[in-house]
């Protein structure tokens, strides 16, 4: 069994409005390389957030590949139980969507949001349930969040067998030209 993290950017850092937005694309193509890679065996999980971006669209492509008879398990995890309820109706109703989708959905904090410390027993969680973190993330994008969750995964694995996967801006431009040329 392998369990999978995936996080990254979300939609607005990356500057993607749309599901038509050439960038969404690369990201799709880039999600489902990733998981064919990393997932694919009838144990397998991916385990995500819900966060608008790498994880909403992680848990897209994860759902179509079990839709093509992969046999991924799929978890999304918030880091309260009101998490996202402050979004507009769209955004909410997409989150909404996706729970009623995935096998498995669970806040690690229950009720609303308090204080910084709910989102650092959120990676906590994350890590010590996932046997690698998979994170969209290029280090030169110094006002992104998910730099805080690149951080505490490269922390957790000096002390732990623990995988921690990178996937930067060049990685995401090999994806464009391999897509490009396809």
């Amino acid at each position: 069994m392998n369990r999978v993290w995936i996080t990254g950017f979300r939609s607005f850092e990356l500057g993607i409005m749309g599901s038509h937005d050439p960038k969404k694309q690369v990201i799709d193509f880039a999600l489902k390389k990733v998981l064919e890679d990393s997932l694919g065996d009838s144990d397998d999980w991916l385990i995500t957030g819900g966060q608008l971006g790498i994880e909403q669209w992680a848990i897209e492509a994860a759902l179509q590949l079990e839709d093509q008879d992969e046999k991924i398990k799929v978890a999304l995890m918030t880091p309260f139980t009101t998490f996202g309820e402050q979004w507009n109706e769209a955004n909410q109703a997409k989150l909404a969507e996706l729970k009623g989708l995935v096998d498995f959905t669970a806040a690690v904090n229950q009720g609303g949001y308090r204080d910084a410390s709910q989102l650092k027993k959120y990676q906590r969680f994350m890590l010590e349930h996932t046997d690698e973190a998979i994170i969209f993330f290029d280090e030169s994008a110094t006002e992104s969040k998910v730099r805080f969750d690149y951080q505490a995964a490269k922390q957790f694995a000096q002390d732990h067998d623990y995988s921690v996967r990178l996937i930067d801006f060049d990685r995401l431009q090999d994806w464009a030209n391999e897509l490009e040329f396809k």
